[in-house]
């Protein structure tokens, strides 16, 4: 089930009309290229948003019907409009730029934020989130909402990533019956199907890096901090973060840019104004050059493709110039897990009632609320999986008990300074780096997701830098049976720049995206652009 949410007229207004080559092209353009078309007057910035919009019409609804966008904002080819008419020569990189934003950040107009949840889809939300309104400011046209695992993947530890009651199962467009993995699934799969140049997504531990890593893009998870969180549906006020999703490191590091600062509106970002850059300065075609990478090879030794991926980009690496410390360990992975979800059931609990409260038109004010209502319709909203990671966070008391002080403050520890920052110190490097997931798992929303791990007691690569609050990138790195393989780099805290010229180095040196065929299975043939 797949309800609308806002009046769409894409499918009275592009029905049957062929994707031109132009059309293509763009969708597949850098921001760099369509600006430059754009202040030659070669495209405007209407134009853009119609084409994204008539491909999400062929591709997402129809044809491979992937499902990766939520909703499309009505308003968005007349703000296009206003925009081209303003446009001078002095606009930042953003301007005209369709972006779309994860459906768990707040717009304040026609569109809806659920969280993929029908509890959320009452009414908008009042007021933009900073993202949101950061965007707006620099020129961007919000296009839409993304897919994403409901609730950001923290409903059920049974879920399938990407499915949501509102927007349905997200598909991986690389082969349809494969998982675009979560939770910002959405933004991934749309970002690597040209529905969209760029993305915001979000993530509390995985949920920018695992979808990026399985679409084939590029996604950086900030410093916790970086960017704010204010008007984001919650999962923990410890480990949450908006982030970029693209598919370069150019895009990813301009779209970065625009959004990262300080807000009154989240205390967490109060440094952030004096760690906030251009980041597009430290696009270096050699920043791998004198670079010292630590390899974490205890997430190695679990998918046989992501290995291989792994070492083909250590030798790339090597070959310009970076000095490879092979392997150096994280201490104390083993510990973090059971320490992580203690904080996170905790800080669900009170830190989605504080935004709800921000919801006033909603019937729904607490977790307890949201519980009942999935209850009340659970042929819509649990016809797959229930609810019991929200029946745990439930049962959690106040953040002030013992139990969630006590977790808090060591998996902090262990993850930063006894993890993170030892494994640096020791070696003197200036990141770490480690496989990812592996290639997109079957999309099974009986069983719920398959990802392929070895030690049940250490987490995935994005887990230290999540605990810790530390960046990560996942960067496209090479191919398994035509589904794309990332890795992923960490480093300090505000170590963006290094990671962001680790990353733009070794992207020139590989050029590992590809274009999706919309394969219905890896060996199967491609689903036509707007077929029944």
């Amino acid at each position: 089930m797949r309800p609308s949410l806002a009046p769409c007229l894409l499918a009275a207004l592009f029905v049957a009309a062929p994707l031109a080559a132009q059309e293509h092209d763009d969708a597949y353009a850098s921001i760099a290229t369509l600006q430059q078309q754009m202040k030659a007057g070669q495209l405007s910035s209407q134009a853009l948003t119609r084409s994204f919009l008539e491909r999400i019409h062929r591709i997402d609804q129809s044809g491979p019907s992937l499902h990766a966008v939520i909703e499309t904002n009505p308003d968005a080819l007349k703000i296009a409009a206003a925009l081209d008419a303003k446009r001078t020569k002095t606009d930042g990189p953003l301007y005209g730029i369709p972006v779309l934003l994860k459906d768990n950040i707040d717009t304040g107009d026609h569109e809806r934020t659920t969280a993929g949840s029908l509890a959320l889809a009452a009414a908008p939300a009042p007021t933009d989130a900073t993202v949101t309104a950061k965007l707006r400011a620099a020129g961007a046209v919000i296009l839409g909402k993304g897919n994403l695992s409901e609730w950001a993947s923290f409903r059920s530890s049974h879920s399938s990533s990407g499915w949501s009651g509102v927007g349905g199962q997200t598909k991986n467009p690389y082969a349809l019956d494969r998982n675009p993995c979560g939770s910002s699934s959405g933004p991934g799969a749309a970002v690597a199907a040209g529905l969209v140049t760029v993305a915001v997504g979000t993530e509390t531990d995985g949920s920018i890096l695992c979808p990026s890593s399985m679409n084939g893009i590029v996604g950086i998870k900030p410093t916790l901090g970086l960017v704010s969180r204010a008007g984001i549906v919650p999962i923990s006020h410890n480990q949450d973060t908006a982030g970029p999703m693209a598919r370069d490191v150019a895009d990813a590091a301009t779209l970065l840019t625009v959004i990262a600062g300080s807000d009154p509106r989240d205390p967490a970002t109060i440094d952030a104004d004096k760690h906030k850059t251009d980041y597009t300065r430290f696009l270096d075609p050699n920043g791998l050059r004198g670079k010292r990478i630590g390899v974490v090879r205890q997430f190695a030794g679990n998918e046989p493709n992501a290995d291989r991926v792994l070492d083909a980009a250590i030798a790339t690496m090597k070959a310009q110039g970076a000095i490879i410390v092979d392997p150096v360990k994280l201490p104390h992975l083993n510990e973090l897990g059971p320490l992580e979800m203690t904080v996170l059931l905790y800080d669900f609990k009170h830190d989605l009632k504080a935004y709800l409260a921000t919801r006033t038109d909603l019937k729904v004010h607490t977790l307890a609320d949201v519980i009942a209502f999935d209850k009340a319709h659970a042929t819509q909203e649990m016809p797959w999986f229930g609810q019991d990671l929200f029946e745990q966070a439930e049962a959690k008391g106040p953040l002030t008990d013992k139990a969630y002080l006590d977790a808090l403050a060591k998996v902090k520890r262990l993850a930063g300074p006894e993890g993170i920052d030892a494994a640096l110190k020791a070696h003197h490097l200036d990141a770490l780096l480690a496989p990812s997931e592996g290639p997109a798992f079957m999309t099974d929303p009986v069983l719920g997701d398959h990802i392929v791990s070895g030690d049940p007691t250490i987490g995935g690569s994005s887990q230290p830098a999540a605990i810790a609050g530390y960046p990560s990138i996942a960067v496209p790195a090479g191919w398994a049976h035509g589904l794309p393989v990332g890795i992923v780099l960490f480093g300090a805290k505000w170590s963006e720049p290094t990671l962001i010229s680790i990353a733009y180095g070794f992207e020139q040196h590989t050029h590992a995206w590809r274009a999706p065929k919309f394969l219905n299975t890896v060996d199967g043939k491609p689903v036509a652009e707007g077929a029944p």
